[in-house]
């Protein structure tokens, strides 16, 4: 029994002593894990510290983006010579510019108009005229917006309905006229279209300021017949002249006659004058008669005693 107790004894020593020197290592190996485990523990940490900078960044950038369009969105700039005519979800806002202002995005839409002068070309219009004679007649409109919100909500398309508006009040202008009205007043017809076009878009907040008459195109026919009247009307101006001049030199030497009558010795002057008129062409011979010699001489010999007795008088 002794021997089974000392034997028991020293298996269990044994087993304290192998014990003892399992734990040491066991506690070693604990450690080792517990300090693995911190520093990966500590390694998570820090790695995710600069993810959390990095997301940050990110968060801002994309903020800073959208802060940079959404402004983009919002300012607004508009010239001298235009307006703009703002909505607001389809209602009416009211007119800004010129210069910078802000539109709430993706709220706000705007519409610009240009308030500077605009020329319009009508083409050309074939109309008939009061006496019946088919013309061809074009034009140039001259017109300004002077309200910009007025010609944005009570037209659809002001320049395409100036445009329209310009060619039938043209045709029913000219019809209204006889060819030589036509022809000869277009001052009065141009001042006529204007007040009427102006008076018409007056509601759109359009003011027409001119309106000229470009050219008048007439038929072949017509223009062969107009011709030949200009050269009628000529030659009888020509010819009422021609009778006018002769009924002016006939009265001219009806009172020179009378006063040749009265006065011998001018008719003899003027005589003698025509004479030496003639005698200038060195190849002519004049044969006048014998007694005009005589008489010529008596004119001189008078006409001497007369400024004899002048200078005696004096």
């Amino acid at each position: 029994m002794r021997s089974e107790s000392s034997l028991g004894v020293q298996l269990s020593r044994g087993r304290v002593t192998a014990l003892l020197a399992f734990f040491p290592a066991a506690l070693s190996t604990i450690a080792y894990d517990n300090e693995g485990a911190r520093l990966q523990a500590l390694e998570e940490e820090l790695s995710f510290v600069p993810l959390q900078v990095a997301d940050l960044f990110s968060v801002l950038l994309l903020l800073v983006l959208v802060a940079v369009f959404l402004i983009a969105l919002s300012v607004r700039v508009v010239k001298e010579y235009e307006r703009a005519v703002v909505f607001r979800l389809g209602r009416l806002v009211g007119v800004k510019g010129p210069g910078l202002f802000l539109l709430i995005p993706f709220v706000d839409s705007m519409v610009k108009v240009d308030l500077r002068i605009v020329t319009i070309d009508v083409p050309e219009q074939r109309v008939i005229t009061k006496d019946n004679v088919t013309v061809g007649v074009d034009a140039v409109v001259y017109y300004k917006v002077i309200d910009a919100e007025r010609a944005v909500t009570k037209i659809e398309n002001f320049a395409y309905a100036v445009l329209m508006l310009a060619q039938t009040t043209l045709r029913d202008v000219i019809g209204q006229l006889d060819l030589d009205e036509l022809l000869m007043r277009r001052e009065e017809i141009n001042k006529r279209l204007q007040e009427i076009l102006d008076q018409l878009t007056d509601p759109w907040g359009i003011k027409v300021t001119a309106v000229t008459l470009k050219e008048v195109k007439l038929p072949e026919t017509m223009l062969r017949a107009m011709a030949k009247q200009a050269e009628a009307e000529r030659q009888r101006r020509s010819r009422v002249i021609e009778a006018e001049g002769e009924r002016q030199a006939a009265t001219i030497m009806a009172e020179a006659a009378m006063m040749y009558e009265k006065h011998p010795a001018a008719m003899r002057l003027r005589e003698l004058q025509t004479l030496m008129e003639i005698a200038r062409e060195k190849n002519m011979v004049i044969i006048t008669p014998a007694t005009l010699g005589g008489e010529a001489a008596a004119l001189t010999l008078s006409l001497l005693r007369q400024q004899v007795q002048a200078k005696e008088e004096r």
